[in-house]
């Protein structure tokens, strides 16, 4: 038996768990000859339908809308996806082996001999928005970077690294790692997964299942069927199924911050006149306008998207519904229209050059940098707010 390969034994079912590395030769073979060998009743794999389809068509990029993308508040969401899924292809180039080969290869195989496939990840986008809506201001800013840092590695991995990434000291260190830097992130993506995985894996037709998973699954979706077959606990997943609705609090704190803004500006006019008063209202629409319009400069907007930053920025930072990303982003696929060409060749221009080149990249960098820049000037402005309310009191003692 393969190192990466786990064969549970439950009454009168058997569960064989495969573990691979996403961007592996070895692990296509591996897959490919255990389908073969062992005849499973059903196939699991880790994808969802939606990976699924894109799997199988790969020419679905050419649908992409970046407008509808953005009006459904998904630019995040897609600028994730695409830097993720660029990684993986980078990484996977160096070996020959695409990502996502290995799935594509236990789906093929398991159809040539009639065997059922079944889906059993949870959607991406989930996954994705939980680990966004868990995680504080700073684990947020934690992973942006993070994104941000695989986005532009130049770093080359060799086969043999790639083949490591399946032993289970490899994965244990990696697993640490990413538990200590984003313990939360590392709740949703893995933790939550491999609950959600085994829950899946459980609920397949036959006496003998096949499931075809990435190596640093295997621990815990091997703990967890065991937990359900000793019936301590449910295959109902519906509680980490969707995202996490926004508290009421969260909700009511957004709304509370913004009026206080506009509370303390106009208490400056009041109190302290127009010279305070003015020094708080210039600091808000100094501070965030100008990070805001910078950033879309940074992402090279488009001069109109320039001035969308800076004259809505101000504006949207007080909306908790709407950030000025959404105006900028739009503003630029409208006057900068993406082409079938950058179309065709997204997934390829995941590079810092590619992401100024391609055009529709480059209306999520305006979106994003935009953004950044907004959120920024936002805190920016707070603290020069505290400073000038500092002072203020200071002078009112002294009178």
């Amino acid at each position: 038996m393969s190192q990466t390969e786990k064969v549970l034994k439950f009454d009168d079912r058997e569960i064989i768990l495969i573990g691979t590395a996403h961007i592996s030769q070895e692990s296509c073979n591996e897959v490919k000859k255990a389908v073969e060998e062992k005849s499973p009743d059903c196939v699991a794999i880790e994808l969802d339908e939606g990976r699924y389809k894109s799997l199988n068509n790969p020419e679905d990029w050419k649908n992409l809308d970046i407008v509808k993308v953005l009006k459904a508040n998904q630019g995040f969401l897609l600028l994730a996806n695409l830097v993720l899924s660029g990684f993986q292809r980078r990484m996977g180039s160096n070996v020959g082996v695409k990502p996502g080969d290995e799935m594509r290869a236990a789906d093929n195989c398991a159809k040539e001999r009639d065997i059922p496939v079944a889906m059993v990840d949870r959607p991406i986008q989930v996954t994705l928005r939980r680990a966004w809506a868990v995680n504080s201001f700073w684990g947020k800013c934690k992973l942006i970077s993070a994104l941000l840092a695989s986005a532009f590695d130049k770093e080359e991995v060799s086969g043999e690294q790639i083949e490591n990434l399946k032993n289970s000291s490899e994965m244990d260190s990696m697993m640490k790692e990413l538990a200590d830097y984003m313990p939360v992130v590392k709740k949703v993506l893995i933790d939550e997964r491999d609950r959600y995985l085994a829950s899946k894996i459980w609920d397949c037709k036959g006496k003998k299942t096949l499931a075809v998973l990435g190596a640093g699954h295997l621990p815990g979706v091997e703990a967890y069927l065991k937990e359900l077959a000793a019936g301590k606990t449910s295959s109902d997943v519906s509680d980490i199924s969707e995202v996490p609705p926004k508290k009421v609090g969260s909700k009511i704190a957004g709304w509370t911050i913004a009026a206080l803004i506009v509370a303390l500006i106009a208490a400056g006019f009041v109190y302290g006149g127009i010279t305070k008063g003015a020094q708080l209202l210039g600091a808000w629409v100094l501070w965030n306008s100008a990070l805001a319009g910078l950033g879309t400069i940074i992402a090279f907007g488009h001069p109109l998207a320039v001035l969308t930053a800076i004259v809505g920025a101000p504006f949207t930072s007080l909306c908790p519904l709407v950030g000025v990303g959404l105006f900028t982003g739009l503003v630029q696929a409208t006057f900068c229209k993406p082409k079938v060409s950058d179309m065709e060749t997204l997934q390829d221009d995941l590079t810092l050059k590619g992401f100024y080149k391609n055009r529709i990249l480059r209306v999520l960098l305006v979106f994003f940098l935009s953004s950044l820049g907004s959120s920024i000037g936002t805190f920016a402005a707070g603290a020069n707010f505290a400073v000038v309310i500092a002072e203020f009191v200071k002078g009112l003692f002294k009178k």
